[in-house]
């Protein structure tokens, strides 16, 4: 039996490269035209729904958390026993590069110099970031968001740098709710509350970005900002850690905890501290993307049904003659089985050429420009090569239904070309 069905499939084969031979070049190439199209849409249509909120985590990942960020306990106000849990991280292999940051709750006023008794306030509530200028560029790259102005040095005393959505002609909404400041540009003298303490600062630039948690801030130098908050322990409220390429986040968190520092600090992987409603939203346009490539899959499943049926309708009688001459039934459906499958894979490997020769290098370096976020184009290998399968799987089966309906025809109708 075995024997009998590879000499089945051998023939079968060969009767499929000798129909691909014989057929039409623009025929085959627009069968092919179809796949390729077909693949790109399984592949591609997810791709960028994910990437879309993708983009998101790569830039909070970039800008903001970076690898592995320790913040304060629920219950404290700062991570206590800082000094410490910085020297101990210094001195873990895996680590790069660190930035340590004070962060407290700030008001923000414009224009009080010129303001009427009658006139509404022009504030802005926002958390103001201590940073060492130096230490969270290395991290961070926070300089390279500088839309306007220039970035913060050591030096710098009484000056700000704000994030774009404190500022508002930046503000894509008009909220009641969302507070800006107005008539706000480079040199503007601005007055900032923080407690019982006000301070007049000097903007001295502006961050422009699609982290909410950059946009939404303002930076100045560590040192006025531990001044001011009173917080002479060295007890920060935040540190991002760099980690050396290919290191495992989650393998440094777990050292941390070990060493007992999260006695003292939540200690998170930048996947971690991702908000939940971002996880959720990738889960779902995941399962967007698949429901539209499926409908793509069908697309093509018909095109090969419809290909391959007239290709048998109108070789009914050649197909006759096959069987006449005592070519089994088996061996002609294997040879149109043959041919859809040749049509998937010439489409999958053209399309896996454009994927990650050409597509997903461009957008990478080139993102698409989305309101929230620069989305990308997500396509691991492992998800591409599955949906490959299921490519070639609905082919072969779109393949193998037509020529089963013209091969159990009877052989003497087939050979007259009688219906």
């Amino acid at each position: 039996m075995f024997s009998s069905l590879k000499l089945n499939i051998r023939i079968g084969f060969f009767l499929a490269i000798r129909q691909i031979r014989r057929a039409s070049l623009w025929t085959t190439g627009l069968i092919i035209f179809v796949m390729v199209l077909t693949f790109l849409n399984l592949v591609v249509v997810s791709g960028i729904l994910v990437g879309l909120i993708q983009g998101s985590v790569d830039a909070a990942r970039t800008q903001y958390t970076s690898d592995v960020i320790l913040s304060s306990l629920n219950d404290k106000k700062y991570i206590e026993n800082s000094q410490n849990i910085v020297a101990l991280i210094k001195t873990l292999p895996e680590v790069s590069k660190i930035s340590a940051r004070y962060q407290e709750g700030a008001l923000f006023e414009a224009n009080y110099k010129t303001r009427k008794a009658t006139d509404k306030p022009n504030t802005a509530s926002a958390q103001i970031v201590g940073i060492s200028p130096g230490d969270e560029n290395a991290v961070t790259g926070l300089a390279g968001s500088i839309a306007e102005g220039s970035y913060l040095e050591p030096g710098d005393y009484d000056k700000v740098v704000l994030g774009q959505y404190l500022l508002k002609q930046y503000v894509p909404v008009d909220s009641p709710g969302f507070s800006a400041l107005d008539n706000v540009v480079i040199g503007t003298k601005i007055r900032m509350t923080v407690g019982e303490v006000t301070r007049e600062l000097t903007v001295k630039g502006i961050l422009k970005s699609k982290v909410d948690e950059v946009t939404r801030s303002a930076y100045m130098v560590d040192s006025q900002l531990r001044s001011i908050i009173g917080r002479n322990d060295g007890n920060v409220d935040q540190i991002a850690i760099q980690l050396k390429e290919g290191v495992d986040p989650i393998k440094v968190r777990e050292a941390l905890v070990r060493s007992g520092v999260d006695q003292h600090a939540k200690v998170q992987t930048y996947a971690d501290a991702q908000p939940q409603f971002l996880k959720d939203i990738i889960t779902t346009f995941s399962m967007l993307g698949n429901v539209f490539s499926s409908v793509g899959l069908v697309v093509s499943s018909i095109t090969i049904f419809i290909v391959i049926f007239i290709n048998a309708i109108t070789r009914k009688k050649f197909i006759g003659i096959l069987k006449g001459i005592g070519i089994n039934g088996k061996v002609i459906e294997i040879s149109y089985m043959f041919q859809s499958i040749f049509y998937a894979v010439c489409g999958s490997l053209i399309g896996l050429v454009l994927l990650y020769g050409i597509l997903q290098p461009f957008i990478a370096a080139h993102p698409i420009d989305f309101p929230f976020s620069d989305g990308i184009l997500v396509a691991p290998l492992g998800g591409t090569l599955f949906r490959i399968s299921l490519l070639i799987i609905s082919t072969l089966i779109a393949g193998y239904i037509p020529a089963r309906m013209i091969v159990r025809r009877n052989t003497l109708d087939s050979i007259l070309g009688r219906n």
